[in-house]
């Protein structure tokens, strides 16, 4: 299905919802998640850090959030992490998810709308797990270039980061072999709640009415809008469209959490291209809460005289 048709569907699926949204100050809860090993390319784990540089907690802060910065996890180190079958890193992505679930329950706990900063996308096992620990029933928004729903059996590459949400399903339960350090993870969505977009040919659900987590890959962009990540596809979405995505999930008045992964400074062969990924991120970010691209002026903002 072409992509305009695909907006056309979400935009219908979230109009209920946004007849009747009014906007208020959104409660931001920010867990940074420098993690790589759910892939094979360094520099991933930097995520978190450079686009807190790009001013992410000020610029939330000055369209009106209300936001707590909890920092960043500390993953340990675990040697000898030999693979089981093809899987790649078992039991440093299992231990990782699972403090991150932790953080995430905790974000949750407090009254906020989790951020977490990534870190490879191995992390939405964690992120969607401590989300569904705290509310049980979520739709999922799965914004990328890949389906990442590869299980151990079937993934080409080995690497966790193309297996997430396989873990998470219900209907696939039966086809996880056991892995170290992955007992703690239960299923917690079902096929049904996850809408994909940035693939081709699947279409977004028709309604959305469960608590949303947007799961946002970078590489769901086009490189020539987002070029330093791990996974680059060609023909990507614009950043038109990627706005667009994150302004309406935002308007539904549902949005729950929200992950931003897969942003790798070593991917970038520029300074500018660096920059391009990761101001994208933080813009998607803003659009989340509230930003729109008609301008975000102060209620007594004036436009100035000629």
């Amino acid at each position: 299905m072409a992509v305009n048709q695909s907006f056309s569907r979400l935009r219908s699926a979230f109009y209920i919802f946004t007849r009747n949204h009014h906007h208020h100050h959104h409660c931001v809860g920010i867990i940074g998640a420098p993690f790589s090993k759910g892939q094979r390319r360094d520099g991933v784990q930097r995520g978190p850090d450079l686009i807190r540089a790009a001013g992410l907690v000020q610029k939330l802060k000055g369209q009106g959030c209300i936001v707590k910065d909890y920092g960043n996890l500390t993953f340990e180190d675990i040697p000898d992490d030999e693979p089981v079958g093809r899987v790649k890193m078992p039991r440093a992505v299992g231990r990782a998810n699972e403090l991150l679930a932790g953080a995430v329950h905790k974000v949750k706990s407090d009254g906020n709308t989790c951020v977490m900063l990534g870190g490879d996308h191995s992390l939405a096992i964690g992120s969607i797990s401590g989300h569904a620990a705290w509310r049980n029933e979520l739709s999922i928004l799965w914004v990328d270039a890949h389906a990442d729903i590869n299980t151990p059996l079937t993934t080409p590459t080995g690497n966790i980061h193309g297996q997430p949400l396989s873990y998470l399903i219900h209907e696939l339960h039966s086809k996880i072999p056991i892995l170290p350090h992955f007992s703690w993870i239960q299923p917690c969505i079902a096929a049904k709640d996850i809408v994909y977009i940035g693939l081709r040919d699947v279409d977004p659900e028709e309604q959305v009415k469960k608590p949303i987590h947007l799961s946002f890959d970078i590489d769901a962009l086009d490189p020539s809008v987002s070029p330093a990540t791990g996974t680059p596809i060609a023909g990507g979405l614009t950043y038109r469209e990627g706005i667009y995505i994150t302004e309406h999930t935002c308007q539904t008045g549902l949005l729950s959490a929200v992950d931003m992964v897969e942003v790798n400074p070593k991917q970038g062969r520029t300074e500018d291209e660096i920059k391009s990924t990761v101001t994208a991120a933080v813009d998607l970010l803003l659009a989340c809460f509230g930003r729109v691209r008609e301008g975000s002026h102060k209620p007594d903002y004036k436009m100035p005289n000629p």
